[in-house]
């Protein structure tokens, strides 16, 4: 009966550590959303909301740690049980780190409202728009399990590096011709590196949403 008991309370606290991963990934989902409104917008008060959440997503991180030590150290777990715990340790690194890029966006969106207007290049809200999938996608195949779903949101991060390679050749191109926007093009390529490094960490995260239904480690993308 004890073992019973106490089997029940793993598993529910196995639940909770998931759920909190869930909610953690959803923050950041949110946060890329207020960031890139408040660059397309000129709206400094969302850039503000997003540096404070990013404290909300650090906090996350640390609690979602403490809670997949305890699990180990208290309940010995075994086969599925300790991939999940273990994928979730490497989950929050990258999730952690999304939420940092947002951060950093918000910090130049910050500095682009307070100088005069700046040009917007077409590549950003479209690398903006896929980049929010992939994040949206990742958290509902962690939650489902889909590894179909990990493959497309996976098949996705060529997209944003072909946007990120455009945008790239644009700026360039712009600096050329008019030297003195070279700030404010430097700028946009920093936010569109920012979210290619976004789309970088949910690949990792979907390796190990594959990880935790496999128990094989392998590079998803090619």
């Amino acid at each position: 009966m004890a073992v019973h008991a106490a089997r029940q309370r793993f598993a529910l606290e196995l639940d909770n550590l998931q759920k909190k991963l869930s909610d953690m990934g959803l923050t950041v989902v949110e946060m890329l959303s207020r960031v890139i409104d408040a660059l397309e917008y000129g709206d400094a008060g969302k850039a503000h909301q997003v540096e404070e959440m990013d404290d909300i997503v650090d906090r996350y991180n640390i609690e979602i740690e403490a809670d997949a030590l305890r699990l180990l150290a208290l309940q010995q777990p075994m086969a599925k049980d300790l991939r999940i715990i273990a994928a979730a340790l490497k989950i929050i690194t990258d999730v952690e780190r999304a939420g940092d890029y947002a951060y950093d966006i918000a910090r130049i969106v910050l500095q682009l409202v307070e100088g005069a207007e700046y040009r917007m290049p077409d590549m950003i809200p479209k690398m903006a728009e896929v980049v929010r999938e992939m994040l949206c996608e990742t958290m509902t195949a962690f939650k489902t399990r889909d590894l179909k779903l990990v493959s497309s949101m996976i098949a996705h991060d060529a997209e944003v590096d072909s946007l990120f390679n455009r945008l790239y050749e644009y700026t360039v191109s712009r600096i050329q011709k008019d030297p003195h926007i070279a700030d404010e093009a430097v700028s946009m390529l920093f936010i569109g590196r920012y979210m290619e490094r976004i789309a970088d960490h949910m690949t990792n995260v979907g390796e190990r949403i594959y990880y935790m239904e496999t128990g094989e480690l392998k590079e998803l993308h090619t």
